[in-house]
């Protein structure tokens, strides 16, 4: 979540991906550049630090200048896949590890406010046409990131999907919740993962910009915080040869 995220990443990443001998790391990035999407500058700095792959959300297309990447199937970044036909950029595409390739999904579920009558496609008959269409690539694991506001959609997906993929792991709240676990099938799942950024924030956004709009009903504009304790989070996963999980383990560093 904007420029403290990744000073965040910058600062822990490095010695954790070492620490933990992690083969792929793949982050949310749709709030990274000014908490809107992410620019291409920013995308080559996560990059550089370790991060191998970067999916999206409702703001991944915010900025013009990486669509470019989004749309090469060689550019580890992509937006939600149940966009409308037409959408400009992937929603699915594949990492290169030292233990053979992964599957990287990124799905929207309904979005609270202003996004809220956006059209998007059915996710889970979605998600279903893509694992069809690949079901003869050999693969080490699949990973389903999904991006919405209601928990039972983030829950329901995940057992939807339970046996078939590696991860499916929720975002946009940008609070870890305490759910990290193996469902019955052998898919680890978390219904939100968190944030990388500020810690002493509303999800990042200053309260001096958010408590006027609340209480006094002003029109303000987020304003991101950058003086505070910092936080880290993240869901580690250990993938067996079956491409299922077998291990999860739940990060989280405040400094």
């Amino acid at each position: 979540m904007g420029e403290v995220g990744v000073q965040v990443i910058e600062r822990v990443l490095p010695a954790l991906r070492r620490d933990k001998q992690i083969d792929l790391v793949v982050a949310q990035a749709e709030n990274v550049s000014e908490g809107k999407g992410i620019t291409l500058q920013d995308f080559q700095r996560l990059r550089k630090t370790g991060v191998d792959f970067c999916t999206g959300g409702n703001w991944s297309l915010h900025r013009e200048d990486i669509t470019q990447a989004m749309n090469d199937p060689a550019q580890p970044i992509i937006r939600p896949a149940n966009y409308p036909e037409g959408t400009p950029g992937l929603g699915w595409k594949y990492a290169e590890t030292s233990k053979g390739r992964v599957l990287v999904v990124s799905l929207l579920g309904h979005i609270v406010g202003k996004d809220a009558d956006k059209p998007i496609d059915n996710p889970l008959q979605v998600i279903d046409s893509i694992l069809e269409s690949q079901k003869d690539v050999e693969r080490a694991a699949t990973i389903v990131n999904f991006h919405g506001d209601f928990s039972s959609e983030k829950v329901v997906i995940g057992h939807f999907l339970d046996g078939r993929a590696s991860l499916v792991v929720g975002d946009h709240w940008h609070v870890p919740t305490a759910d990290a676990r193996i469902l019955p099938g052998g898919t680890a799942h978390q219904t939100d993962v968190g944030m990388c950024g500020i810690l002493d924030a509303s999800l990042g956004v200053s309260y001096s910009s958010v408590i006027p709009r609340w209480r006094d009903s002003k029109q303000t504009r987020n304003v991101l915080e950058t003086v505070g304790l910092r936080q880290f989070n993240a869901l580690l996963v250990r993938a067996n040869d079956s491409g299922l999980a077998d291990a999860t383990e739940p990060i989280r560093q405040v400094f």
